[in-house]
This record gives C-alpha cells, structure tokens and sequence, in this order.
C-alpha cells in the first residue's frame, strides 16, 4: 500500500469541502441590539451562592484565609 501524495492529497480535498471564512452579516449590531435589551437584573443562584458563603465565613471563620489564597 504505497500511496503517491498527489493522490492523497487530491482524495482528501474531495473529501472536505472548503470552509466559509467570509461573515454573511455584520455582528455587531445584533450584539448592540442583546446589550440593550438584557435586564439587569441578579439571578437568585448568585445570592443563594452569596448566601451560603456568608454563612461559611460566619460558622469557620478560619475559612476566610482560606478563600482568599484560592482566589
């Protein structure tokens, strides 16, 4: 099984078709568009997680150090 690269390489292009590098659109204006529309408001898992890492602090005090190596 001793394959000439020429073949190989012409097998291997029929295979793949080109890829689209060109955008069809600009992204921008859509992005612009989401930023304005999106609320601002915190979702309620942030403050659950506030929550419970407040109460980590309180109850192992010792944990703040801790915490604050790992960030």
């Amino acid at each position: 099984m001793n394959y000439d690269d020429n073949k190989i390489e012409e097998l291997v292009r029929k295979a793949i078709t080109p890829a689209e590098t060109e955008l069809r659109r600009d992204l921008w204006p859509g992005m612009l568009r989401r930023m304005e529309t999106r609320p601002n408001v915190v979702p309620w898992f942030d403050w659950a997680l506030l929550a419970a890492l407040a109460a980590w602090f309180f109850f192992n005090p010792g944990a703040i150090p801790v915490f604050l190596f790992h960030l």
